[in-house]
C-alpha cells in the first residue's frame, strides 16, 4: 500500500462519505437495524449516529482498512454503542452460520473485489427471517449518464480505494438470491450525476 492509499484517501472517502446527501440517506435505512448487527463497510463510521441504541442488542463493524478505521475515533467516543471490529474483507466473514440479525451495507457494495462472494458471505450468516438494509450508489438508468460511468469507471477505480461507479445494485441481489422489498431510488441532489444514483431499500 502506497502513500496515496495510506495518507490521501483515507481522508477523501471520509468526506465524500459524510456529505449532507449522503447523510440523509443513511439516516433512512440505519435507524431500521435490530438485534444482532454485522455492519459490512463499517468505514470512518458514519452510521453510528443513526442507530438505535434500544434496538441493536450487538454492532459487528466489519472494515479491512485500518486507515479508515482510525478515523472513527471520535465517532466511537460520541457513541452508545461499541461495535466489536472484524478486519478482513467482505468476501471472508468469520462469523457462525445464520448467527445475524440484519446486514447493514451503505456505500460499500462499489468497492468490493467480488461482491458475488461477499453476497454469498452474507447470505450464509443471515438468519432465515433476517434483512440486508442496504443504500448505495450505481448504475444510472439515463444512457447518457451510464455510458459516462462506464468511461470513468477504470481511472475512478484506481483514485477511489476501487469503486466502481456503473454496479447494478439490484442486479447484484437478486442474483444472490434476494428479494428486494421497498426498493427506492433517485439521483441525490446537489452531486454530479455519475456518482450520485442511489439505491435503497430491504433485502432478504
Amino acid at each position: 500500500m502506497g502513500f496515496y492509499d495510506r495518507h490521501i484517501l483515507p481522508p477523501l472517502i471520509d468526506l465524500a462519505c459524510g456529505t449532507g446527501p449522503v447523510a440523509r440517506q443513511r439516516q433512512k435505512i440505519v435507524p431500521r437495524a435490530h438485534g444482532t448487527v454485522l455492519e459490512v463497510g463499517f468505514g470512518s463510521g458514519h452510521n453510528l449516529p443513526w442507530y438505535d441504541a434500544g434496538r441493536v442488542s450487538r454492532l459487528i463493524a466489519l472494515e479491512p482498512s485500518p486507515e479508515i478505521r482510525r478515523r472513527a475515533a471520535h465517532r466511537l467516543a460520541r457513541s452508545e454503542i461499541s461495535p466489536e471490529f472484524i478486519d478482513l474483507p467482505g468476501e471472508q466473514i468469520p462469523l457462525e452460520s445464520a448467527s445475524v440479525d440484519c446486514i447493514v451495507i451503505t456505500y460499500t457494495m462499489c468497492s468490493i473485489a467480488d461482491p458475488g462472494s461477499a453476497l454469498a458471505q452474507m447470505r450464509r450468516v443471515l438468519k432465515p427471517d433476517g434483512e440486508i438494509l442496504f443504500c448505495e450508489h450505481g448504475r444510472a438508468p439515463d444512457a447518457g449518464v451510464a455510458r459516462w460511468q462506464d468511461r470513468l469507471t477504470p481511472a475512478w477505480r484506481r483514485i477511489g480505494g476501487g469503486c466502481h461507479l456503473n454496479r447494478d445494485i439490484p442486479a447484484l441481489l437478486r442474483a444472490a438470491s434476494f428479494t428486494l422489498t421497498g426498493l427506492e431510488q433517485m439521483y441525490l441532489p446537489k452531486t454530479p450525476r455519475f456518482v450520485g444514483y442511489n439505491y435503497w431499500g430491504v433485502a432478504c
